[in-house]
């Protein structure tokens, strides 16, 4: 397996989800997988509620994206761990060697195509 390919892969993809992260959120210092939301100025409370549930509904909206962005963040990390660990492109289901046309389509894919869908 040429893990060097799917380590720039990797690397290329965490650049961009870390730019991403960035623009709307903060990284926890004290928890390093963590993101937290930014607040925005017009975050700030109004005494319109019509302002008041547009922000909420901005504000939820960045949480959902950001919460969507952490999630591929952590994996893409945990897969450029595991090839610095020698465990790449292992099953964390079965054990087997993961599919290499599934690592080209996903490069921090955590299961081959047979358990694809039981782990969360």
């Amino acid at each position: 397996m040429d893990t060097e390919k799917y380590k720039n892969k990797l690397e290329t993809e965490l650049a961009t989800l870390t730019d991403e992260l960035r623009s709307l959120g903060i990284h926890n210092p004290e928890v390093s997988e963590d993101w937290i939301e930014k607040m925005n100025d017009s975050d700030t409370v109004s005494a319109d509620p019509n302002d008041v549930a547009d922000r909420t509904e901005e504000f939820d909206s960045r949480r959902a994206e950001l919460s969507m962005l952490e999630g591929r963040w952590n994996d893409v990390r945990d897969a450029l761990q595991k090839i610095e660990s020698l465990t790449y492109g292992i099953c964390e289901v079965s054990g087997e060697l993961i599919e290499d046309d599934r690592l080209d389509a996903n490069p921090a894919a955590r299961t081959c195509k047979a358990h694809m869908n039981e782990v969360a």
